[in-house]
């Protein structure tokens, strides 16, 4: 083998064992993990709610005059804007009991047959409902509900206009249903919208003066549609339910 085979090989060796050592001697690459997305999911079982709602009735009434039925005759309920609050507890992270309260004042007028006798009277609502909820989960700091419940109210303060006397308006029962949703700024703060609508029928008296006996079935059914504020809290180490 002649001098210039031999030198070529031994080169070529030593350019072979160099390469490991190069490569030993490369600083390795790591890659910084990616920031991990915020996700308010902490267990908060209680939640209290502010809003501005409107009352909105969809008024209408059924009039008797001294028994019998007064064709035509007519009562409508006015709108009302109040503030409202309510409190939920969570038993887990999609069921729920909301319990809300309010005091609405409304006025009472007379309307198709009997419209000219103007301003039948004024009361004021006392609505305490509770609805069962179901809170839709997986859509981040957005969480809809949809909920169902039930109905007590209280009417008082009743006065009358100046053609009647002796306004008496009877408590009521009915079925309340709901729509809403939450948008969390954080674990604890949020924005609410709320759309219910509240089955409220009740029964009134009045005596049209002089002496004239009206009794009605007043059909008010309002639609409640409130904007506010949402704030959750509670919980601790053991986590039963979550957002």
């Amino acid at each position: 083998m002649n001098m210039s085979l031999r030198a070529t090989l031994a080169a070529a060796l030593l350019g072979a064992l160099a390469v490991p050592a190069l490569s030993a001697d490369l600083p390795v690459r790591v890659d910084a993990p990616a920031p991990a997305p915020v996700v308010f999911d902490s267990y908060h079982p209680w939640m209290v709610r502010v809003r501005a709602i409107g009352v909105l009735p969809v008024s209408s009434a059924s009039v008797n005059l001294n028994g019998a039925p007064l064709a035509g005759a007519n009562l409508r309920v006015s709108n009302s804007v109040v503030p409202e609050v309510d409190i939920s507890y969570f038993f887990t992270k999609n069921i729920a009991v909301e319990a809300i309260c309010c005091i609405s004042p409304h006025t009472i007028r007379s309307a198709g047959a009997i419209a000219g006798l103007g301003k039948v009277g004024s009361t004021v609502v006392f609505p305490p409902t509770v609805l069962l909820q179901y809170h839709f989960t997986g859509l981040g700091a957005f969480k809809p509900y949809v909920g169902v419940g039930v109905n007590y109210t209280h009417y008082f303060r009743d006065s009358s206009g100046a053609n009647f006397a002796n306004l008496r308006i009877n408590d009521s029962w009915g079925v309340a249903g709901q729509v809403g949703f939450d948008y969390m700024l954080n674990d604890n703060w949020g924005i609410n919208v709320d759309v219910k609508k509240i089955m409220m029928q009740p029964s009134a008296r009045v005596v049209l003066l002089p002496n004239n006996n009206v009794t009605a079935k007043v059909k008010i059914d309002p639609w409640v549609v409130g904007v506010g504020l949402t704030y959750r809290f509670g919980g601790g180490s053991t986590v039963v339910a979550k957002y």
